[in-house]
Formats: C-alpha cells, structure tokens, sequence
C-alpha cells in the first residue's frame, strides 16, 4: 500500500534502539538463527527462555520523526506509518466492538538484539509482541528474510501486514483474549494455532479499512489497496504457515505440532477479516475444520 505524501504520521509511535553488542549469537548461530527465525516468526507469546540471552546494557535509543513521503521509501518509516494508522483504526473501531482501546507501547525497532519484558530476544525470533510490557519488537532486517527465507515477495503490504498481525495480538491482551488459553498444546485447531488466525484476520481487517482510515486533518493515510498488493500480503501469510515451515526446514509436515496455522488458513482468515471486519474474526467459535 502507498501512503498519501501528505497524510500526518506523527502519530505512530515507533523507536529505534542501536544494537547491544552484549547479546549475540555465535557458535553455529546461523542455524540456531534461522530455526528461531522459522519456528517463532509472528509469535504473540512469552518468549522468556526462547531467545539466547547474555544480558547488557542496551544501545542507543532515538524516536522516529518521518514524514508519509518518507514511509513509501524506507523500511523504518513505513513502521511508523503503519503504527498511526493502525492505532486510529483501532481507536475507532472499540467502541463498537465493546471495548476500550489503550496504545500499545511504542513499537520499538531493533538492530540485531534487544531486552524486552519476555527476556532478552536477537532479530533471530522474528517480529513478535510481547504482552509482559504491550511492545511490539521486529528488526526490519526480517523483510529481507521474508524474502529469502521464506520465499514471500516482501512488498510494502507484506511488511505492513507484519505490524498489523502483531498489533492485533495488542488486541487480544488488552480485551483478555488471550487469558486462559492452552498455549502448551499444538495442532491445528489447538488455542495457540486460533489465537494466531485471529491475529491475521485482525490484520486483514485493517487493510480493509486502510485507506479510508484519516489521520486528524481528514487526510486518508494510505491510497486504495490493489489487486497486487492483497496478493502480496497474501503470499507474506502463506509462506510463514507451519506447513510451509515444516516443508523448508523438514521435508514433511507433522500437523500435530502446528502452532500457528497452515499456510492455506493464514491466507483464509486474512480475506475474512478484510472482507468482514474485526467482528467476523472469533477463531475460537468455529469448529476445527471451519479453521
């Protein structure tokens, strides 16, 4: 999607911290990175005892002052575009759903490592947000995986679709979705697995509303979403389901072991809530093969 060259961004909150060389990852760190990077991308749980940790003090931390102009060129940019556009979406839409909305807290863009609430995490764990301390935490680094990694074409839809999946886990915590799951059982109508389908059709919800969504002079943020750019953010969901997951790293797929969704389900629960709202994204109300 491309944002109106004059639509106010200033609202989306994003920081940028430098990277905290204490925490690495050496040693045969580049499987450990890529397996971490597989298994944990998108996650909305607990990370604490996942990421390798070492501990330090954190580098240097600046917030984002970037113009619309700016989010269509560069990848930090478009966080913050797809930051204020999602927390007006959201501002807006609470009130009919029930709810009362709180910010996350700025969502905070990371250069190879960083502490966080769920424990100290490297860019290896993907983007992910944590409900300890209501952050969302990615390197823009993991587009360039998306590609390479997963074989997802990567545009600025797919990248935005990122944020937006991440930020409806915000959603979950801050409603209580998430509270008295089973997020130790697997499969694919598990909790974990509903919670994250969830996640994506909050995300297509979004991108439905996208571009009439205004920012506080009537400008809309973003232009109308293509036929290309939906097959883009598609593509981004298909190619981090279990089963593609599975298929790259393993050979095989084990559906019992899902946690998050085939690829097939990713991209179905997304065309739902783009089609139909927030409101038509209860996973936990439907029957397994309704998944």
């Amino acid at each position: 999607m491309t944002f109106n060259d004059n639509a106010d961004i200033s609202s989306g909150r994003v920081s940028r911290r430098g990277r905290n060389t204490a925490i690495g990852v050496g040693g045969g760190g580049g499987l450990i990175a890529i397996a971490f990077l597989l298994i944990q991308a998108f996650t909305g749980v607990d990370l604490s005892g996942l990421a390798p940790s070492g501990g330090g003090e954190a580098g240097p931390e600046e917030t984002l002052t970037c113009t619309a102009e700016q989010a269509n060129a560069d990848d930090d940019c478009r966080v913050q575009g797809a930051a204020a556009s999602l927390d007006t979406y959201w501002a807006q839409v609470a009130p009919d759903l029930g709810f009362d909305y709180t910010q996350p807290e700025p969502v905070v863009i990371f250069d190879g490592a960083t502490s966080t609430g769920c424990g100290d995490a490297t860019s290896a764990v993907g983007p992910f947000y944590c409900p300890a301390d209501q952050t969302i935490y990615l390197d823009t680094a993991f587009y360039a995986e998306l590609r390479s990694q997963f074989g997802a074409s990567g545009g600025p839809l797919a990248q935005m679709y990122i944020i937006a999946h991440e930020w409806g886990h915000h959603i979950q915590t801050i409603t209580g979705i998430n509270s008295n799951l089973d997020l130790q059982n697997t499969g694919p109508d598990s909790d974990s697995v509903r919670l994250e389908l969830q996640a994506d059709c909050f995300a297509g919800s979004w991108v439905g509303a996208a571009s009439s969504t205004e920012d506080n002079a009537g400008v809309t943020f973003l232009k109308p979403v293509t036929d290309q750019q939906i097959a883009d953010a598609l593509n981004a969901a298909a190619s981090v389901g279990d089963d593609n997951i599975q298929e790259q790293t393993q050979g095989q797929t084990n559906p019992e072991s899902w946690t998050h969704g085939s690829s097939a389900s990713r991209e179905k629960w997304f065309q739902i809530g783009y089609k139909g709202g927030p409101g038509a994204c209860n996973t936990f109300e439907v029957s397994g093969s309704e998944l």
